[in-house]
Order: structure tokens, then C-alpha cells, then sequence
């Protein structure tokens, strides 16, 4: 039968103190190079704007957006939403970030492969964060295998959304980085440490799809599917 274990907690705790590392690395380089301002003296929201016209991207809306680091594209209406951090501020740290999320802008407009299939798994992520664990719980309460294995069915597609993330944040980021020089937001010089802050936020993805496979592991494991364990 299935049940929580402590087993749960052996294989959580890496990840948890992975994402806390990186969490850190990400909120304490962004503050850093938040206090460095760029030769340009672009704001994050100017900087994004120069990038999107040199490519052509003159329809997308620059949006001001709520809460810290909320930074994101939406594909759906294309805008690009910027927190007041990042829109406001001339340093380093938020013409990184915003040029980053430019970057997505882009890859919608080229048509990038792995940011179409992140947009059609979102829905169902979204929906399986949430209904995968009651099925999974459902199936231990009653004893039920096949509902169990239905939770974590469905718990795989999130791992495969965090798989696919991957590369998506990847190449925004290193379209940020050529960008960043090449519409003259920030000098080769600075280029590097513009970049970093986009290093770090990038751990903050792979420790959720380190996160999400070592779940995943763990609940195949207890159904059996790992092989050595009983259901």
C-alpha cells in the first residue's frame, strides 16, 4: 500500500536545499548588480524596448507589472511585464532581466519550438499541479493502485513541463546576453555581469526540474514501477 515515509524527506532534501541555494544566488546577484548602473543609463523597460525594435517586435506592449522579480512574457496578448525593479532601474540587474524576458518575445516570434510546447503543456500543468496529488492521496485513502498511478500519470507531465523550461530560459537568456551589446544597453564590459544575474536566475528552473524528477522517482518508487518496492 502506499503511504508517506520518511523516504519522502530523503529524496526532498536535496532539492530543497538546491532550490534554496539557488534562490539565494538568484535574490542576492540580482540585489548586487541592482546597485550597478549601466554606461547607457537605460531603464530595464528602455533597454527591452531597444531590443524588441532592432528585431522588429514594435507591437509588443511593455507592461509595468506587481511584485518583486514577477518579471514575464505573455505570448497570449504579447506583452512583456516588468516589475518595478526591473522597469524602472538603469543597473545592470534589470536591463539583464528585462532584456531576458524580451528574449522569450523573440522566440515567439520565430516561432522557437520548445516555447510552443511549453505553451501547450502550461494548462495542463497548471491543472495537474493540483490533480495529481489528490488522485495520488485518493488512491492511497482507497486503496486504489490505479488511481495512484493515474496522480502520478499526471504529476509526469509537470516534470516534462520542467523539462522543457529548460532550454527555453536557456536560449532567452543567451539572446539577452548578444542583444545586450549589440543595441548598445551595455558595454562589452558590462555584458558579463549583466549576464550573471541570468546564470543564477537560470539554477532557479533546474532546481524545479530536479525537484519534480526526484518526486516523480519517489512516488514510482513506492508503486512499484522502480522495481524493489512493494505496493
Amino acid at each position: 500500500m502506499l503511504y508517506f515515509d520518511p523516504v519522502y524527506l530523503l529524496f526532498m532534501l536535496p532539492a530543497l536545499i538546491f532550490a534554496g541555494i539557488a534562490s539565494a544566488m538568484t535574490t542576492g546577484t540580482f540585489k548586487k548588480y541592482a546597485k550597478v548602473a549601466s554606461s547607457s543609463r537605460l531603464t530595464g523597460a528602455q533597454a527591452a524596448r531597444a531590443m524588441l525594435e532592432r528585431n522588429g517586435l514594435r507591437e509588443v506592449e511593455i507592461r509595468r507589472a506587481r511584485g518583486f522579480l514577477s518579471d514575464h512574457y505573455n505570448p497570449a496578448n504579447r506583452t512583456l511585464n516588468l516589475s518595478p525593479e526591473v522597469y524602472d532601474s538603469a543597473s545592470l540587474s534589470s536591463i539583464g532581466v528585462a532584456c531576458h524576458e524580451a528574449g522569450h518575445a523573440l522566440q515567439h516570434a520565430t516561432g522557437y519550438v520548445p516555447l510552443k510546447l511549453r505553451s501547450v503543456l502550461a494548462p495542463a500543468t497548471q491543472f495537474g499541479s493540483y490533480a495529481s496529488y489528490v488522485f495520488i492521496f485518493l488512491g492511497i485513502l482507497l486503496h486504489s493502485m490505479a488511481m495512484a498511478k493515474l496522480g502520478v500519470a499526471i504529476f509526469a507531465l509537470g516534470f516534462i513541463f520542467s523539462i522543457v523550461t529548460l532550454p527555453v530560459e536557456w536560449d532567452a537568456s543567451a539572446r539577452a546576453k548578444r542583444a545586450m551589446v549589440e543595441c548598445g544597453v551595455v558595454g562589452p564590459s558590462e555584458a558579463g555581469d549583466a549576464g550573471k544575474v541570468l546564470n543564477a536566475a537560470f539554477l532557479t528552473y533546474v532546481a524545479a526540474a530536479v525537484s519534480s524528477l526526484l518526486t516523480l522517482l519517489y512516488y514510482l518508487m513506492r508503486l512499484g514501477l522502480l522495481g524493489g518496492a512493494d505496493d
